[in-house]
């Protein structure tokens, strides 16, 4: 008999996705007879499907789309494992597989013991009853008796922070709040199996620490956890195994400080320009983003020569007008590690209300300050106040590769080997004889 408290076997999950023909969106060569014939099929196949108990697909071309393809695997009792990919790469679908949201395809899924998932910031939680309330509301949804709840009350207000707005309809609550708010109910439940999706960013680092250590602490007693999250390092601190996906598949599944710097080398995550087809743009009702791409010298390009500035530039569509909105990139290195992030705040135009329409925004970085190595984008489009909210975060948008030739103007090429560190600075530099108690005042940084 196997010790694994969870076990999926051949799993697979289909969509139909619904396209317009070219045909019938051409209206200069289409006729009224060719439109009433194609929308007399197009009723006669969606009256077959609901007769059916099929999925409604809206389009008179049907696609069909596996999210999960065969996937099979094993987790033991205690066990942690991360689960990574890019977007689209089947990791939600294989979450709500497993908490039960969606039905599978194909394949099983076993699962011994009490689940308790967090897919989504306040899943559960009904805007206009008040934090108290959905404490208790969510806590039920979740599996958690009246008894539990009430036990656990105090300690869930405490973790979340929200005292004070106790009372107050969540509809009122900051992201912020409501992440705290709905892990720490998720968080109390004592499940023997906890599915966590990429929530945590959304915290400020304070909450992520407490986040963190929760989760530590939820291992330490036993139980297993599935965690999804873009941030390598994090999953290299919380997971010993860790599951690359793409496509649907598992592509890798082994140790996670092995899988993770796959990865980030890997074509799986790096391309230089990404852009997104309407209908699958990254973002919210505010903001979506287009089009991400890295240049030098006005090429696009993935590998980029050390010396010389890089260019960054996304595309995005504002859909409400918005006087507070900030357009920033985050960079990352072949490890996760996050080296800098900078917005347009120095753009005199960001103080000014952005209207409806599609925006470009671009920064350059200079030359000679990434280390060697791949670097990772992720594209931000938020609103700065009165509360920091993110309409766009996309962690798969671009990646590229910097390269040190060794030629003259590159400190590789002056030092003679490869030179370790996350960033890699030009700085000023002035040497001279020692010249005893004076000595440190002869010496002059040049300005």
């Amino acid at each position: 008999m196997t010790d694994a408290v969870i076990t999926v076997e051949n799993l697979s999950k289909s969509y139909l996705v619904g396209h317009v023909s070219e045909k019938r969106g051409s209206h200069n060569n289409a006729t009224l007879r060719d439109a009433i014939a194609r929308g007399a099929r197009d009723f006669t196949r969606k009256a077959a499907d609901m007769l059916r108990g099929r999925q409604i697909v809206q389009g008179d071309e049907v696609e069909e789309f596996w999210a999960l393809k065969d996937v099979s695997f094993e987790v033991k009792q205690g066990e942690v494992l991360g689960i990574i990919g890019r977007n689209g790469a089947g990791k939600s679908t294989l979450l709500k597989i497993l908490s039960r949201i969606t039905e599978p395809t194909k394949g099983r899924v076993l699962l011994r013991g009490r689940v308790s998932s967090l897919l989504e910031v306040g899943t559960g939680f009904h805007a206009e009853l008040t934090g108290r309330e959905n404490i208790f509301l969510n806590g039920a949804i979740l599996g958690m008796t009246q008894r539990e709840i009430h036990n656990k009350f105090d300690e869930i207000v405490a973790f979340a922070e929200v005292e004070r707005f106790l009372d107050t309809p969540v509809k009122r609550y900051s992201s912020g709040m409501y992440v705290r708010l709905a892990f720490a109910v998720a968080a109390h439940l004592e499940p023997e199996i906890l599915i966590v999706d990429e929530v945590l960013a959304v915290g400020d680092a304070e909450f992520q620490k407490k986040c963190l250590g929760k989760i530590e602490e939820v291992t330490g007693h036993g139980r297993t956890v599935l965690f999804v999250s873009h941030n390598m390092p994090t999953i290299n601190r919380l997971c010993r195994r860790c599951m690359l996906l793409d496509g649907g598949q598992i592509k890798i599944d082994g140790a996670a400080q092995a899988v993770t710097a796959q990865y980030m080398v890997s074509d799986t995550g790096t391309i230089a320009a990404r852009e997104w087809p309407e209908g699958q743009r990254p973002g919210d009702e505010v903001a979506r983003l287009i089009a991400v791409r890295v240049s030098q010298h006005g090429q696009i390009s993935e590998s980029v020569d050390i010396r010389y500035p890089v260019d960054v530039q996304m595309m995005y569509e504002i859909f409400k007008q918005n006087a507070n909105l900030i357009s920033a990139f985050s960079f990352f290195d072949s490890q996760g590690v996050l080296l800098f992030v900078t917005g347009d705040l120095n753009d005199l135009e960001w103080s000014r209300p952005r209207s409806r329409g599609v925006y470009a925004s671009a920064c350059r970085v200079p030359g000679n300050l990434f280390s060697e190595g791949v670097v990772r984008v992720v594209a931000e489009v938020a609103t700065r106040q009165p509360v920091y909210q993110i309409h766009v975060l996309e962690y798969d948008s671009v990646a590229f590769q910097v390269v040190d030739s060794g030629e003259p103007g590159s400190v590789r090429g002056g030092w003679g080997r490869p030179i370790p560190g996350a960033m890699r600075p030009l700085c000023e530099w002035q040497t001279a004889k020692d010249q005893g108690e004076a000595g440190f005042h002869s010496i002059r940084v040049s300005a």
